[in-house]
């Protein structure tokens, strides 16, 4: 049994329950449009997307740099708004909430991570979960503490926990900030190159581990440059130029 089926067996249910979340469909996008203005003109980052995710799926959205990835990914997680069109995330519009709603519900909804982990330095590893939960107050107060090792152990790192992240490797690193991302236990996992800066052996581990995830029920949708992942996703989209070509 590798560490990760070792770390799966050991969830218990509190980490386990409400994997789904509250519709059939977790990603829905409609008629989607990114235009930026730059001193040259207006510019589509993205030209019309229409695209449905179900629970539990793992995609892969992958293309040159340009193609629109990191703007799909910012618009799912309400980070960025839509010129034009629909984004409905677990049931919710997202482009009709306002800013404070969004940070709101995307607390409770939707896991981000990082390509460059964005752990907060000055908080253990531990900490940085349990402000994480904290702030969104989905968790019980008296089931955060458990909760937040259960999550180290579960990605392999609860011997970090009281640890600042300047301490972790790079691997240990964006495993812990997995771990984060899961904190409130949200239906919708993104993440933007999240194996960018790992060697070969921990970027498998991090690609298990979403893989996993998406087999216990959650949908997961990652932006990446690499290519050896059809043995880990349920499928790749392809953009190019702002469309979806494959």
């Amino acid at each position: 049994m590798s560490m990760l089926q070792l770390h799966q067996t050991r969830i218990s249910a509190p980490v386990a329950s409400s994997m789904k979340g509250e519709t059939d469909q977790p990603i829905k996008l409609r008629g989607v449009v990114k235009e930026y203005e730059t001193p040259a003109g207006s510019f589509a980052a993205l030209r019309g997307i229409d695209l449905d995710v179900q629970p539990g799926e793992f995609v892969a959205v992958v293309g040159k740099s340009g193609s629109g990835k990191s703007t799909l990914l910012n618009l799912l997680a309400g980070i960025d708004r839509p010129t034009a069109g629909e984004v409905i995330v677990n049931g919710a519009p997202i482009h009709t909430l306002s800013e404070d709603q969004v940070a709101v519900w995307r607390g409770r909804n939707v896991g981000v991570v990082f390509q460059f982990f964005q752990l907060l330095p000055t908080l253990t590893v531990q900490e940085n979960l349990l402000l994480a939960m904290d702030f969104c107050a989905a968790i019980p107060a008296g089931q955060r503490e458990s909760r937040s090792l259960e999550l180290l152990e579960m990605v392999g790192v609860a011997d970090q926990a009281d640890k600042l992240p300047s301490a972790l490797s790079g691997g240990q690193q964006q495993r812990a900030a997995i771990a984060r991302a899961l904190a409130n236990d949200p239906p919708v996992l993104v993440a933007d190159e999240p194996t960018g800066n790992l060697d070969t052996t921990n970027a498998s581990l991090v690609l298990e581990l979403f893989q996993q995830f998406a087999q216990a029920g959650k949908t997961v949708l990652m932006v990446t440059h690499e290519r050896e992942i059809s043995q880990y996703v349920t499928r790749s989209i392809r953009l190019a130029d702002g469309q979806i070509v494959e």
